[in-house]
């Protein structure tokens, strides 16, 4: 689809992609970029391009799709540092779990004639960087774009069926709208989990041989989310701050719902809750974004084709 593809960060999200475009024969040419040498040096151990560089700039150049994986309060830098060398009809776009923030912090440094598409690709793992990837990380998963009113119809077009060659489904969305969506869907069950492990991890009375020895019940699932990457986590709560913030509110108020029916031992308003969020599941699982398996389908995460 394209004749050369540059990847601006290569973990989880990058290092699929660029197994996933070799895969499918997407390019001619795959170049990445990062900042850590330790980082870049796996990458090619891995041989997930063709060309490996820790000059963005150099990596971009005479790119006709940009591909910027980087965490969101990054991405204004680094739109800044390859702008100079962006080539005019180029594609650039991101992966970025915000996008109001990242659309203010990249906009302003896109040249004239550089299509930018801000993009998000609903699919990942607790796991990060170039060994975590695995080609089949998008298949049947969410690619929802957010394009700035004067977006190009044919570049549009072009960078939904790359995502869909990627296998992707694909949607659009108003940026605000999408902060909010992702702020109930990924980011609050992201906070709740870290504060869960954190309170545990506080809890004096339980010794954390205790906390790991009977992990193997509902605490097991939180540590999952917990695991996430700290610094792309923390960047998300900057710049998704409102939207988390409304969220946060919604669930302490249903919170204090659950504690009043616990505390005055009501039933029936215990049991008409849980049957309706019983439902939810079963509604994830029939949407073909889960599969109804033991360990919540995660063992289909360890896919030979990550290697």
């Amino acid at each position: 689809m394209f004749e050369k593809i540059a990847l601006v960060g290569i973990g989880l999200i990058g290092s699929s992609l660029a197994r996933v475009i070799r895969r499918e024969g997407l390019a001619g040419h795959v170049a990445i970029s990062t900042r850590s040498a330790a980082t870049l040096a796996r990458a090619e151990e891995l041989g997930l391009g063709d060309s490996y560089t820790t000059d963005a700039k150099e990596a971009v150049r005479d790119a006709d799709l940009v591909v910027v994986s980087v965490p969101v309060g990054s991405s204004g830098a680094v739109a800044q540092e390859i702008a100079p060398a962006l080539k005019k009809g180029a594609i650039l776009t991101d992966v970025g779990s915000t996008k109001a923030s990242v659309i203010a912090q990249m906009q302003p440094h896109v040249p004239g004639g550089v299509h930018f598409i801000p993009g998000h690709p609903l699919a990942g793992t607790e796991k990060s960087g170039p060994d975590a990837g695995f080609a089949d990380l998008f298949d049947n998963r969410w690619c929802i774009f957010t394009p700035l009113p004067d977006t190009d119809p044919d570049a549009l077009k072009r960078l939904s069926e790359f995502w869909r060659r990627c296998g992707a489904n694909i949607d659009t969305m108003d940026p605000q709208h999408h902060d909010m969506t992702l702020a109930i869907v990924s980011h609050l069950p992201h906070i709740i989990a870290y504060n869960i492990v954190g309170t545990a991890d506080d809890l004096q009375s339980v010794t954390k041989s205790e906390v790991i020895k009977y992990s193997a019940s509902g605490f097991r699932d939180f540590t999952r989310l917990a695991a996430s990457d700290p610094t792309m986590w923390r960047d998300v709560c900057l710049h998704n701050k409102d939207a988390i913030l409304e969220m946060l509110a919604r669930f302490s108020e249903d919170l204090a719902f659950l504690q009043r029916a616990i505390r005055w031992g009501d039933g029936d308003k215990l049991f008409d809750l849980f049957t309706r969020t019983r439902a939810v599941r079963r509604s994830i699982i029939e949407a073909g974004q889960d599969i109804d398996v033991p360990d919540f389908g995660r063992q289909a995460v360890e896919h030979p084709s990550k290697s």
